[in-house]
């Protein structure tokens, strides 16, 4: 099973529906962290508009990247364009990636919009890095 680190500069908002997406549509395929270039709190905002379509990110929590090890993750997505600022052994695990996504923090009316973009690609990610299974019948 993947490991995926969603990282983010806040780990506030982005990274933490990313991390709520990919465990719900992801149970059993990969295994999901997140984390900010800095620690803050989930914006509630993030939990409503999550809760709105019935995904519950309310017991995560805002974490600091420097609290995780990167040999520990198979793939790495950074959500706001912040790979440049990412110490460089995250840069290069097996599968990295930058989303992104616009900020819904400077913005809360797109929180809506930029949910639905991360659950595109989320479901993208998923279907990449988990091994397709084998049809039954």
């Amino acid at each position: 099973m993947k490991r995926v680190m969603f990282v983010c500069k806040k780990n506030s908002s982005r990274s933490q529906m990313a991390e709520g997406f990919a465990r719900a549509l992801g149970a059993g395929k990969i295994a999901v962290t997140s984390s900010g270039l800095e620690a803050s709190q989930v914006r509630p905002e993030a939990i409503a508009t999550m809760a709105d379509i019935g995904i519950d990110i309310s017991d995560q929590t805002s974490n600091a990247l420097s609290e995780f090890q990167p040999e520990d993750f198979d793939a790495v997505i950074s959500l706001c364009g912040c790979g440049v600022s990412l110490p460089p052994e995250w840069l290069t695990r097996e599968y990295f990636d930058d989303w992104q996504l616009d900020d819904p923090a400077e913005q809360p009316e797109i929180f809506p919009r930029v949910r639905d973009e991360i659950k595109q690609r989320v479901e993208a990610l998923i279907a990449q890095l988990s091994p397709a299974e084998a049809p039954v019948g």
